[in-house]
């Protein structure tokens, strides 16, 4: 008679020392941190209550004569200051004012005009390129709408954003270095990327104060809360500012600010 076998101690104890293998349990979704502006829906509308005030009709300070030179010198001003941009656009505008008399240029001649503004030779190539496509595709009119707009060499969301308002009368919000700054800066609208902080301020700038908004933001950014060191004694919403740089609590006047000349700087 065969005799049975027994289970050995050891191997006893060490199987009772592992417990079963249990699975983990699925990691919930991440929500998507929710956006909070520093400012109620009062606050933000008496902000843009008074730069509306302050600055009743605010301009962009790119020199141009229509759609087509107003999309070239945005195009232009990456990277570049207004004022570069205005000193070298004033003389090409004057012969070159359509796609055609542009592509009659070519590069080199685009060049020659140019020459002042940073990256002026990849920004004369996508000019040149521009102006084949608006004959070619969009009978050498400026399309109106955003997506036909950043098809165009040299347009981005802010370039469509820009034209679409400046030229069209679209209501939008196009996100420059100033906005981006005041947006951030102010913890008005705080976002990582330039979309990001537009998505954010169409959240909680009034309907109303809209199509002004980003002019008005980049003018205070550009001649009050300036980026080295902001003029708080200047500012007219310095008592509303929750900017942590803030150096003031009473605000400036509040009174109109004189009319602008585009392409010269705002006293």
């Amino acid at each position: 008679m065969a005799t049975p076998k027994i289970k050995s101690k050891t191997s006893t104890s060490q199987k009772s020392n592992h417990a079963p293998e249990r699975k983990a349990a699925p990691r919930a979704a991440t929500k998507p941190k929710r956006f909070e502006s520093a400012y109620s829906k009062a606050e933000m509308e008496e902000i843009f209550r008074r730069f509306s005030v302050q600055r009743p009709e605010p301009k962009g300070e790119l020199e141009h004569v229509n759609p087509f030179t107003l999309v070239v010198a945005v195009a232009l001003s990456a990277q570049a200051t207004d004022v570069g941009v205005n000193k070298a656009t004033r003389a090409l505008f004057k012969v070159a004012d359509t796609p055609e008399k542009m592509l009659a240029l070519g590069e080199e001649g685009v060049t020659q005009y140019i020459k002042t503004i940073g990256l002026y030779r990849n920004k004369a190539k996508n000019v040149i390129a521009l102006c084949r496509m608006l004959i070619d595709e969009f009978g050498s009119q400026v399309p109106k709408t955003r997506e036909e707009l950043i098809r165009l060499p040299g347009v981005g969301r802010k370039t469509a954003n820009v034209v679409m308002s400046m030229a069209f009368g679209v209501p939008t919000l196009a996100v420059d270095t100033h906005v981006f700054r005041i947006a951030n800066r102010l913890l008005m609208a705080p976002g990582k990327t330039p979309d990001e902080v537009e998505e954010n301020l169409l959240k909680v700038i009034p309907d109303q104060y809209l199509f002004h908004a980003h002019h008005w933001l980049i003018l205070h950014g550009r001649y009050c809360c300036k980026a080295r060191k902001p003029e708080c004694e200047r500012c007219v919403i310095a008592d509303l500012c929750r900017s942590p740089e803030k150096t003031v609590d009473v605000p400036a006047p509040l009174v109109e600010m004189p009319q602008q000349h585009i392409g010269e700087p705002v006293e």
